[in-house]
């Protein structure tokens, strides 16, 4: 009888143990993570709010944005929020032939492995090709290419403390279209972007 009840004492402690490892936060999935799931195991134990994902996210993306050679214009793109995470969104503006996405998809590809970001996904489709992405810190980042052949950028946070959500303090290098949505098709040429496009 003894014995019987320091194991059933040992199952308890172990149980109330193991119950603090749950995530009572709940799990969000956003269109920038397809094929991952959400994560906050690098956010854990920080107490960053969807503030400061949205920060983090817009820093994502000014990166690669930047890194894009020769540079492309950009507009904003909704800013998404779900209980415990957020999404920011980039609408690239100049026109990417198709002769061209291949390679606008490789610079992009080239930056993310080089930042030590983990390639979750690729949709080889001719038409509408994507890249999904995922940082250490749980962080989902992506870019497709979608109707009228137009890029888009998206990343979304993990799981984080819940917050108000500000609009981007990141300026985009051409017009902002405040107010309008959806945004216009790509309408900026460029002569190596839009090489071979009508």
């Amino acid at each position: 009888m003894k014995r019987r009840f320091q194991i059933v004492a040992v199952a308890l402690a172990f149980g109330f143990a193991l119950s603090g490892c749950g995530n009572d936060s709940g799990q969000s999935s956003g269109s920038a993570s397809a094929g991952t799931t959400k994560s906050t195991e690098s956010t854990k134990g920080s107490n960053m709010n969807m503030q400061e994902a949205a920060e983090r996210s817009d820093g994502m993306l000014d990166d690669v944005l930047k890194a894009i050679d020769p540079e492309v214009q950009w507009a904003h793109g909704p800013t998404t929020t779900g209980s415990c995470d957020v999404t920011r969104r980039r609408t690239v503006m100049t026109i990417v032939s198709a002769e061209r996405r291949q390679s606008f998809l490789d610079q992009v590809e080239k930056f993310w492995r080089e930042s030590d970001y983990r390639i979750k996904a690729k949709n080889k489709d001719e038409e509408f090709p994507a890249i999904y992405a995922q940082t250490k810190a749980g962080f989902g980042i992506s870019v497709s290419f979608r109707g009228g052949g137009q890029a888009f950028f998206e990343a979304d946070s993990p799981c984080v403390k819940e917050s108000k959500v500000a609009d981007s303090a990141s300026k985009p290098n051409g017009p902002a279209y405040e107010g309008v949505y959806p945004l216009p098709r790509p309408n900026v040429r460029s002569d190596y972007w839009s090489a071979g496009a009508s």
